[in-house]
């Protein structure tokens, strides 16, 4: 049990596994884990144990027939993407209890395969439970195959439908959604709004922005042929429902690229030249979303030509 005992280093294991999971070699990225979690299940049984930064909250404990408390701390899209593996573990468990962000209550309280779902800022202290883990952790603990991966949470798009105050025009033509800017917590994903002119020059579409934040009053938003939905989206529930009547999603790498996913509507997501690892490397599609199409720079900083492919595309009809 001496192997067993010894912890890998975290450092080295965190690089090979952020390696394996940009090349789609999930198992690999598993074995990667389990270089830090078994020792650390062995010293749970065998000694005092204090959990590290490396460590998972899941400690290995099986969810069958128990109380399974499932976290969702880190952003908004991690739980979009990932809430797909709840509903495998509601159907084991003796109970699931679910804690998500306060924007994502009004969507998620009360949908099918989830549990009892809480507010994760307020809802304290935690309902009991017998086992613990982060949503996005669910993947490897339930040792997902990049070959069959569960398709996005499919409920989504019943809550949302039918609501909101925003009725797009139905006259025929092909009406996109926009998204330039992503959060202050990366914002190299993010794209100069002057960038995306040649994209909003494609004469068949109709264009229609559901950015948030500062980039929403871009004065040069003003000047554009596009549609502001950005007062009437602040809501999450209100921007899926804009998108459902949406014929096309274009974003950044961020939330919105997850909600347009898991509603099922067709999305292109612009990325970086380091996209995150969940994007993996050169791929034009993802296990993630089947509807979804990337678009990658292929120099650090030049969103130029992501922007020329874009417009092309979207300028070609089918």
């Amino acid at each position: 049990m001496r192997a067993v005992e010894e912890e890998a280093s975290p450092g080295e294991v965190a690089a090979a596994w952020l390696a394996a999971m940009r090349r789609g070699d999930w198992e690999e990225a598993w074995r990667q884990t389990d270089l830090i979690e078994l020792p650390r299940r062995w010293a749970q049984a065998h000694q005092a144990f204090v959990r590290g930064p490396q460590h998972l909250k899941w400690d290995g404990t099986a969810f069958a027939g128990r109380r399974v408390l499932i976290r969702c701390e880190h952003g908004l899209g991690d739980t979009l993407q990932f809430i797909r593996f709840v509903p495998a573990i509601a159907r084991i468990a003796r109970e699931v209890h679910l804690l998500v962000q306060p924007q994502l209550l009004s969507l998620l309280k009360g949908a099918p395969g989830l549990g009892h779902v809480h507010n994760a800022w307020t809802d304290e202290p935690a309902p009991a439970h017998d086992v613990e883990i982060e949503v996005m952790e669910l993947a490897y603990a339930l040792r997902a195959d990049i070959g069959k991966v569960p398709p996005p949470y499919p409920h989504l798009r019943e809550r949302v439908a039918g609501q909101g105050a925003v009725a797009l025009p139905q006259d025929g033509g092909l009406r996109v959604g926009v998204l330039w800017a992503a959060s202050d917590w990366d914002d190299t994903r993010s794209i100069p709004l002057a960038a995306l002119e040649p994209l909003f020059a494609v004469q068949r579409a109709r264009f229609f922005s559901l950015q948030q934040g500062k980039a929403a009053s871009d004065p040069l938003l003003q000047r554009l042929p596009v549609v502001s939905l950005s007062n009437s989206t602040r809501e999450i529930a209100a921007a899926a429902a804009a998108m459902l009547q949406l014929d096309l999603v274009v974003t950044v790498d961020g939330m919105p690229a997850h909600l347009a996913g898991t509603l099922g509507r067709a999305t292109w997501t612009l990325l970086k030249h380091e996209a995150d690892w969940r994007w993996m490397e050169a791929r034009k599609d993802t296990p993630w979303y089947p509807g979804m199409r990337l678009f990658r720079q292929l120099r650090p900083g030049n969103w130029d030509g992501v922007i020329r492919a874009a417009a092309q595309a979207l300028s070609t009809p089918g």
